[in-house]
């Protein structure tokens, strides 16, 4: 496994060796040992997988309040999604920017969001399913989230949304004045 640093502090792409031959492919999905770094002491506690049938859905942007904040790994193992974190951390240098990643399981990356970071992701391609590991245990009362077109924002999704749920419309605008949120 390769960890690459993107512009936004601990928020990074794993990039891990695809082995193919005539039967197939094998790679290493997780390693405590060589994510260390990036885990920083905290353990998975919890997995979780989701399917999105229709390109152009957009699921997003969730992120918990502390003490209920999470770091997550996050991998595509069907399909292709345009995968996105915000950086909401209060006293972060890079407050209100994004960074996307194509996940695939042809690519075999992984987006590691830390604690603090808003996530979302837009599916490009039909039944694309996501594995989702957590360091927190979902907490309903805890969970916040950005509007995922907000202007302050300009996320560019590579195709246009054509569904989102209810809750995730329900989003307001970040504020003038926002400062970010404690981690």
């Amino acid at each position: 496994m390769k960890l690459l640093q993107t512009g936004i502090e601990g928020l990074f792409v794993v990039e891990t060796d695809l082995i193919s031959d005539d039967r197939g492919a094998f790679s290493r999905l997780f390693c405590e040992r060589e994510l260390e770094s990036v885990l920083k002491g905290r353990k998975i506690v919890q997995i979780n997988r989701s399917l999105t049938i229709a390109p152009g859905t957009v699921r997003g942007m969730h992120y918990q309040h502390s003490p209920h904040a999470e770091t997550k790994l996050i991998r595509c193992i069907k399909g292709r999604i345009w995968d996105v974190a915000i950086d909401l951390r209060e006293g972060s240098s890079t407050l209100l920017q994004w960074h996307a990643e194509e996940l695939s399981p042809q690519n075999a990356r992984m987006l590691v969001v830390p604690e603090g970071c808003a996530h979302g992701f837009q599916v490009l391609d039909s039944d694309s399913e996501m594995l989702y590991l957590h360091t927190n245990f979902y907490t309903p009362e805890a969970e916040g989230g950005v509007l995922y077109n907000d202007s302050k924002l300009a996320i560019s999704w590579p195709l246009p949304v054509t569904s989102l749920s209810d809750r995730d419309k329900q989003y307001s605008p970040i504020p003038q004045d926002f400062s970010g949120i404690k981690v």
